[in-house]
């Protein structure tokens, strides 16, 4: 029966210095380390997002749905972008009377509205 063997690596002083110094290097080393896995996880994440109009949209889901089989007040996904576009303009401007749908369009910044519409006129 052979002894055991310590076979652990021992860090020489002449590396890192002290062993102090070797426990600040590793600690720093496995802090640099989450903070680059932290900083690839937000901008993959950020690649993988989707179209800016999809987020507004959830708001329309509530009544609207977003599909045809979806229960709610008219279908509003596959319709021409240019076609949903004017009619939020027009809840916008208040044309379109007081009701809730006012109230949401003048939520949104005109932008918003042409990612919604973008997104809404994608959707199948």
């Amino acid at each position: 029966m052979q002894p055991h063997r310590d076979l652990s690596i021992k860090i020489s002083s002449d590396c890192l210095g002290t062993r102090t110094n070797s426990r600040r290097f590793f600690g720093m080393t496995s802090g640099a380390m989450g903070f680059l896995f932290a900083v690839s996880t937000v901008s993959s994440a950020q690649s993988a997002t989707s179209a800016p109009g999809r987020l507004l949209a959830s708001n329309c889901a509530q009544c609207h749905g977003m599909t045809d089989a979806a229960p709610g007040f008219d279908r509003l996904t596959g319709k021409a972008a240019s076609k949903l576009l004017r009619k939020l303009h027009k809840y916008q401007s208040g044309a379109e009377g007081e009701g809730i749908m006012t109230r949401h369009a003048m939520g949104y910044t005109d932008q918003q509205l042409r990612d919604l519409a973008q997104w809404l006129s994608q959707q199948r």
